[in-house]
This record gives C-alpha cells, structure tokens and sequence, in this order.
C-alpha cells in the first residue's frame, strides 16, 4: 500500500455499480482500498467481498441475514439495516464513499456521508433527483466534492474541464433508446417484464433496465444534471444515439461541441470517478470506431415516451414535484417487475402520485423523507 492509496467505502457493493466498482479497485491494489462495504440481501456475494477485500466493517440491509453474515465473518465489524446503512455512512475515515445504492433509499446515505466531510462518487441519481438543492448546499458548506459515475453525467464532466461556464451553450444526454426505441406505442400494453429487461447495450440491474424501456432514466438523468451543472432545464437536452458510443456532448456558444466516447461499460466513468483527476491506464475493452462504422441519432418521442415528459414537466416546476415522480416511478417499476401492473401502467401512476399529493415549494430532509413514504403508500395502494 502506497501513500497515495484512497480509503473507499462502496455501498451497494452487491449490486451492478459495486461489483464494477471492486472490480476496478481489484485492478488497482496500489491506489485503492475497500474500508467499508454494504449489501441488501445478497448474502453470499456479501460475504465473498468480505474475504477478498478484508473490510473493516460490512452492512447488511436485510436484517434476517445478519447471523449468517456475522458468523460467516469473524473478526469484521458487521452492522445491519438501515441504522447500520446510515451509521456506515456517516464515517469519516475515508477519502471517498461510492454509492451504488438503487432508487430512493440511497439519497439519505448520500446526505450522511456529505455531513461527515466525505467526499462523493455519486451513481446514486436518485439523491440528486430528490434532494438537488439540499445536497449542493451541504456540499458548499462542508467543502465535499461530488465526483459523477453516471456514464452520461461522466461524460459532460469530462467534456467541461478547463471551460468557462460563460462558454456552454447546453448540454446533450445521449440515449440508447432502450429496448422499444422502434416499438409502435400501440404495443406497449403487451410489453413483458422479459422484453423490458432485455437492453441492447448495457447490462445494468432490473430498477435501471425498466427505467431505460420506459426512457425515465433520461428524465432523471436531466433533473440530475441540473443540479450537476447548474443549467436551466432548456439548457439540457437529449439526443437518441442508439449505438451508445457518445455518452454525452457540450454545446459552446461557438457552435463547437465536445464529445466524450467510450464503449458502454461501467467500469470507465466509475474508475475516472475514483482516480480522478487521472486517467489510470487500464486494458479494459477498447474502442475500435472503425469497427462499429456508423454513429445516427435521432429525436426523442416524447408522446410515446411519456416519462420522459413527466421528468421535464417535474423539474420546470421543481419543488416537491421531481420527490414525488421519483419514488412514485420507483414502486411503480416494482410492481410492474413483480407482474401487478402493466408496462403502461408506470407512467399512469406516476402521473396520478403527482396530482394527489400536497406540493412543497421548498422540501428539507424530513418533509423528503416524509413524501417518500406518502409516495409509496400512494403507489401500493392504487
């Protein structure tokens, strides 16, 4: 171990981002070591970590698996539920925390970490989503960096180094499309958990598989740049650019853009996020542009995709609204894996949730976390 090795806390280490995430720490032994990690309920891989990685401490969010993790890990400080998420957190004996924590439930660890002066690898856009203001001022007051893992958000971070704000004209959030980027809207009332989880370039978790059909992802990820970038909301646009190749643009005011460009692996904006300002080398898959041949993009359908429209309509009205539209897209995505509702249904909820709960111009964390639960509730029980 060397001077320069960060101390990381990963949380969420089970899911997509956390296993990519240890996956560039594994490559990078010298720079990177694993303090903390945390799981929900994936025991097994829980564990298997912890032997690898030798943490100093490990949460589990399913407290009915907490016996086995703690038997299984002698020697380990073994914290559960969301007491031990949150305490877990709140350290402040490392250099950066990733939270690679899914949905709502990773905005409050976000907030902790921030308040113990820890600085953020964020792929949790949720957070940002639901409680933009308040994370930006934490960050000013307690002097924490925010380091984006999103591969579009990544992107437009990369493309802004050493530019002047007066410079940007706007920013472009590419997207894939998703799965029915060709799919007449008359056939998404037959759409499948199966067809909706089948993408054609990423291999993410269920929640952001479904989020990327239903192009909801691109609604968060402009609510997120927002409070990233500090543009206004017709400042950001979205292009569709099927082959996943560009990840994001910047638009100057001189009618040059810059591009960022990779192949459609997580690894990349997670490793700039833990090394940055370096660029680590690393022989991850390279992109071979000659090969793929041809890049098209194409407009949104924001009719088709209602969503999409739902997110912008969220962020130009601001308030309680992008809370709501968040956790009430969450559950509903929830019920629609779990095969309650139909594919159609999402953005039907959604909508609904927004009508019927009391907007807040100014939300702070307890009036969040307060409207999280109404959501839920809402979204269950409709």
């Amino acid at each position: 171990m060397t001077s320069k090795t960060r101390q990381l806390s990963v949380l969420g280490s089970t899911g997509s981002i956390g296993v990519n995430a240890l996956n560039v720490v594994r490559r990078f032994p010298d720079h990177f070591r694993v303090k903390y990690i945390s799981g929900y309920s994936q025991v097994d891989l829980l564990i298997q970590q912890a032997h690898e990685f030798s943490p100093q401490a490990v949460a589990i969010g399913d407290e009915d698996q907490f016996v086995r993790l703690k038997n299984a890990l002698p020697g380990t400080e073994v914290l559960k539920g969301r007491a031990g998420l949150l305490e877990l957190a709140a350290r402040d004996d490392v250099d950066t925390m990733l939270n690679g924590i899914v949905g709502s439930a990773g905005m409050e660890p976000t907030i902790c970490s921030i308040l113990a002066g820890v600085n953020i690898a964020l792929s949790n856009k949720e957070s940002l989503v639901m409680a933009g203001d308040l994370i930006n001022k934490l960050l000013a007051e307690k002097g924490v960096a925010l380091y984006p893992v999103d591969s579009e958000h990544s992107a437009i971070w990369q493309c802004l180094v050493g530019e002047a704000p007066e410079d940007i004209k706007r920013l472009v959030i590419t997207g894939s499309g998703g799965p029915f980027r060709t799919t007449p809207v008359g056939a998404f009332k037959d759409i499948t958990v199966t067809q909706a989880l089948n993408h054609p370039n990423w291999a993410m978790g269920r929640k952001i598989t479904i989020d990327s059909a239903t192009m909801m992802n691109k609604g968060l990820e402009v609510i997120e740049a927002f409070w990233l970038f500090q543009l206004p909301a017709e400042r950001i646009a979205i292009v569709i650019h099927p082959q996943s190749i560009i990840h994001s643009m910047v638009e100057f005011v001189d009618g040059s853009v810059k591009a960022q460009l990779g192949l459609p692996d997580m690894k990349i904006p997670i490793q700039y996020a833990l090394s940055y300002p370096r660029h680590f080398p690393q022989a991850w898959e390279q992109l071979d542009l000659a090969q793929i041949g041809t890049l098209t993009f194409e407009e949104p359908d924001f009719k088709k995709f209602e969503c999409l429209q739902l997110a912008f309509d969220a962020l130009q009205s601001g308030g309680s609204l992008p809370v709501v539209l968040n956790v009430a897209n969450e559950e509903a995505v929830y019920r629609f894996l779990d095969g309650e509702i139909p594919f159609t249904a999402i953005p039907e909820l959604i909508t609904k949730a927004i009508n019927a709960h009391d907007y807040l111009e100014h939300p702070e964390l307890d009036d969040i976390l307060a409207l999280e639960k109404w959501t839920q509730a809402f979204i269950q029980r409709s």
